[in-house]
């Protein structure tokens, strides 16, 4: 018992210890917490086309399609993250769609929208790295 007493004083002395009343100092500027390009909006779809993920290894489409789920369904939001991977480009009569590319042929946006999720939705998901 006194062992876990003497245990618990010290490692809370030390824990009192390392707080300080100052911030961190390097020389003798203080550290300045940078906050990351593109999200100055401060909105969901600029943080998720804005943060396309580590600058060594692009992300594939999937992975980009995949992160417009995390938006609102059936928001224009939505929609946006998807014509930003995929360029919109209407034809007057499109034929039914056979990939996520196809996709983009549609005019109208909710059929468009429809059609991203479709594919988005039935793509595998993609292990975290």
């Amino acid at each position: 018992m006194r062992m876990i007493l003497a245990v618990a004083a010290v490692l809370y002395s030390a824990s009192a210890f390392a707080q300080a009343d100052k911030p961190p100092m390097v020389g003798d500027k203080p550290l300045v917490q940078v906050k990351p390009k593109g999200t100055k909006d401060g909105t969901k779809a600029a943080a998720a086309t804005a943060a396309p993920g580590p600058k060594g290894k692009p992300q594939s489409i999937a992975a980009r399609l995949q992160s417009c789920l995390e938006l609102d369904d059936g928001t224009k939001d939505r929609l946006n993250c998807y014509d930003a991977i995929v360029p919109p480009a209407p034809k007057p009569k499109p034929a039914k769609a056979k990939g996520y590319a196809d996709c983009r042929f549609f005019k109208e946006e909710d059929e468009r929208l429809a059609c991203f999720n479709g594919f988005a939705e039935s793509i595998p998901k993609l292990p975290k790295t």
